[in-house]
């Protein structure tokens, strides 16, 4: 599977970078929305896991820049007051994971099963 990691955190993205590819996955990386929406039509990755608040395009700008795409996006966010597993919906993810992670190699699994459950 092939993984597109957008969010503004370096340590985020490398804890799960990390863990898919210890899992055999390919994993491409973008610290914000402008670098996250052009790898997106680039690579056309499988999955995206999706930063809610960034500099620049936010996640749900990106997502509306994409819409409709082949890829099931994960939205992650410390945020969680604002954001949900309904708020992800309606925006068009197929998941919300809220940060911090308590259990990374559980995040990459969540994210292997949405990606099987497609097939």
């Amino acid at each position: 599977m092939k993984i597109l990691i957008v969010d503004d955190e370096p340590l985020i993205r490398r804890s799960l970078q990390r863990v898919a590819e210890s899992r055999q996955h390919s994993v491409v990386e973008a610290a914000d929305g402008e670098i996250g929406l052009k790898l997106w039509r680039q690579e056309k990755p499988d999955l995206v896991f999706l930063d809610v608040l960034m500099p620049g395009l936010t996640g749900p700008q990106v997502l509306k820049e994409i819409q409709p795409s082949a890829a099931k996006v994960i939205l992650i966010s410390a945020y969680t007051g604002e954001y949900n597993v309904d708020t992800a919906k309606n925006l068009g993810a197929d998941l919300f994971i809220p940060k911090p992670f308590h259990n990374i190699f559980e995040v990459i699994e969540k994210a292997e099963e949405l990606f099987s459950a497609k097939k």
